[in-house]
């Protein structure tokens, strides 16, 4: 083989592995590329915030009574942990045009934001977004299902400092 060709070849295996190299992993969007791992005692406290849903009727964001005593029961314990932080997701069920259900999905994490705003939780642990209807949490096209997905869910990490 000559020189030429050889150089040719390596030029060309060196391109395609370094195309290669420049692909990163994909990283999950509802998990900010900047989390740090969380302590045993933030990874419960982080359980218990994740695992209050507030559930919202048709076309409403004015939180329940059940929805008040489950972010109650969760404030003192964000506040516990100013190191963490909490994304307030907005949902909606099928219902709507995407346009319509994102305002809802915002009007609805605004709702539970103010909430613990006014028990005390500070602002800076706190943001929002709203998905709409993107994200069901159960598939179907009924009134069960889309009870289910008129929700306000809790995504809780620690940012990188």
């Amino acid at each position: 083989m000559t020189t030429f060709l050889r150089r040719g070849l390596f030029l060309t295996l060196a391109l395609a592995l370094l195309g290669g190299a420049g692909c990163a992993k994909k990283t999950d969007e509802s998990t900010p590329s900047d989390e740090l791992a969380l302590t045993a005692q933030e990874q419960q406290a982080a359980r218990q915030i994740s695992d209050g849903v507030v559930y919202f009727e048709y076309d409403r964001y004015d939180l329940k009574s059940e929805s008040k005593a489950v972010l109650t029961k969760n404030a003192p314990v964000i506040k516990q942990y100013p190191g963490l932080r909490v994304t307030i997701e907005g949902h909606c069920d099928e219902r709507g045009t995407e346009e319509y259900n994102l305002a809802l999905g915002e009007r609805r994490a605004r709702a539970a934001y103010e909430f613990l705003l006014s028990l005390g939780v500070s602002p800076g642990q706190l943001e929002m977004i709203s998905y709409g209807k993107l994200h069901p949490a159960v598939e179907g096209h009924n009134e069960s299902a889309w009870a289910k997905n008129r929700r306000d869910e809790f995504r809780v990490f620690k940012p990188r400092r």
